[in-house]
């Protein structure tokens, strides 16, 4: 199972906690049941689509990751929203 780490706000939406594991063989399949599991975060990662919404940065083992990107039981994904102002 890979471990999906996130950070505030979407920490809070997940229980409190920073790393999860879950299931799934590329980036878009663990995202998807790392909402199922929390779902206040239901919207917030995946569109109603399920693709993978444009202001949420994927990283798979510190490189760049897209909805494709395959993943491994050891692998790492950070998920980081974008950050913007004004």
């Amino acid at each position: 199972m890979a471990t999906v780490r996130v950070r505030e706000p979407l920490r809070k939406l997940a229980g409190g906690q920073s790393d999860h594991t879950v299931d799934g063989t590329t980036a878009v399949e663990v995202l998807g049941g790392f909402e199922r599991m929390h779902p206040a975060l239901s919207g917030w990662i995946l569109d109603e689509r399920g693709h993978l919404r444009r202001h949420i940065n994927v990283f798979v083992n510190g490189e760049r990751g897209a909805e494709g990107t395959a993943v491994e039981p050891a692998d790492r994904i950070d998920i980081l929203p974008a950050i913007s102002g004004g």
